[in-house]
């Protein structure tokens, strides 16, 4: 199956016990999106505490996306600009501090850098706060302190019973207003009416211009059940409930076992192949990194040859109008980077260790250069490559040889 977006959950899914993200799932999260395949980070947080998730990931440079408070809102991670959001009710603020001050529950919401609380010396509030790297503001009344409508609020409390017979009691009289989600035991989320990570993501597909089939959708919460549910592959973590795990098509390992990064590995880099690699999508996703700075495109990519072109221009030129030495060896490393990473195994990572190269003859400005790599060793621990570099007229310019380490990926 072709996949073209993975929904991916955040915690207890893509982070760790330790609220951390290792070193295999950042790697296969980069490699996917190098591929051409935008991922979406979608979690209860707010905007703010994914942002330096996503940047862990390189969500931007890829350009992904956030889906932020259970749903509520959608942004593209390289620009901001917001796809989708859904705001609570204001009529309906008043009605709940009411209810939180009766039934005597600590009220907090999220704003911008901020969490918002009646009672800022609750451990869950200050839990919460330093998880998403924000800071604390105390309000004995919140509807008068709020500048904007909240994308969601937080009823807490240590008293489960009484957030479920209040969440019960919502969902009886408030069905078609709001929306509620008990994530903890000691969290009830309200938020805006048909608020879901699955209302999200269905916005997304649209707006993307794909098919639900063509996502993979992995979580491990009760928040989740509906995203994995209709997403065309949904994914369980081994640490979710039994009931979770019963919604999805398949379960992973643990969230401390790499389950993430096992899933996609299985989904879709072990599944890929060289035809289906988007060239225009990789060219396009790499226009404001050192390739595109260059002027270097992706032109063929099979497991024996990676082509790629690089214009002779003031990028890169010498003063005097002829190709520059250090910009071959980047075309060269640009190749050979790629060629590894179709060889290499799932779980394997490749950086360089080594280029040299042989400069024949010169190509000058106005000319486009060609690269045409091709493997020499492909070993266990160490690829070999041997880049040769053609002016349009097809007359060598340079014979560089890239060696690239190939190693096991780390949790």
């Amino acid at each position: 199956m072709t996949y073209k977006l993975i929904v991916l959950d955040v915690d207890g899914t893509m982070l760790n016990s330790n609220r951390e993200i290792s070193k295999r799932t950042i790697q296969t999260l980069r490699k996917v999106q190098q591929m051409g395949i935008r991922v979406a980070l979608a979690s209860g947080r707010p905007t703010y505490g994914i942002l330096p998730l996503a940047r862990d990931i390189d969500l931007g440079v890829y350009e992904g996306y956030i889906i932020s408070y259970n749903g509520a809102q959608v942004m593209e991670a390289k620009t901001g600009q917001i796809l989708f959001e859904r705001r609570i009710d204001p009529q309906m603020v008043p009605y709940l501090e009411k209810k939180a001050l009766k039934m005597g529950f600590t009220m907090a919401y999220y704003d911008g850098n901020e969490v918002v609380s009646t009672d800022i010396q609750n451990p869950h509030v200050v839990d919460e706060a330093q998880m998403n790297g924000m800071t604390l503001r105390q309000e004995d009344h919140l509807s008068l302190s709020m500048d904007d409508w909240p994308a969601e609020l937080m009823l807490v409390s240590d008293d489960e019973n009484a957030l479920t017979s209040l969440e019960e009691h919502m969902q009886r009289h408030l069905n078609g207003v709001m929306d509620t989600i008990h994530s903890n035991p000691y969290y009830l989320e309200v938020v805006g009416y048909q608020v879901g990570k699955s209302y999200a993501m269905s916005a997304l597909v649209q707006k993307m211009g794909i098919h639900m089939s063509e996502v993979l959708a992995i979580g491990d919460g009760e928040a989740d059940i509906n995203m994995l549910q209709m997403a065309g592959t949904g994914v369980a973590m081994a640490n979710a409930t039994e009931g979770v795990r019963r919604c999805a098509d398949f379960t992973t390992l643990s969230n401390d076992e790499d389950g993430a990064a096992l899933a996609i590995e299985k989904a879709i880099v072990q599944e890929a192949r060289i035809a289906n690699i988007p060239i225009d999508a990789m060219n396009q996703q790499a226009a404001s990194t050192l390739m595109g700075n260059l002027g270097i495109q992706y032109t063929f990519a099979s497991a024996e040859r990676v082509e790629a072109t690089m214009p002779v221009d003031h990028r890169t030129r010498q003063p005097f109008g002829i190709l520059h030495g250090g910009a071959t060896l980047a075309l060269a490393e640009t190749v050979a980077g790629l060629g590894s990473m179709i060889a290499c195994q799932p779980d394997e990572a490749v950086v360089g260790m080594q280029v040299s190269g042989n400069h024949v003859s010169s190509a000058h400005e106005g000319d486009t250069v060609r690269a045409v790599c091709t493997p020499v060793h492909l070993g266990r621990s160490s690829h070999v490559w041997n880049v040769d570099v053609f002016t349009s007229t097809d007359k060598l310019v340079s014979s560089i040889r890239v060696v690239n380490s190939v190693m096991k990926k780390r949790g």
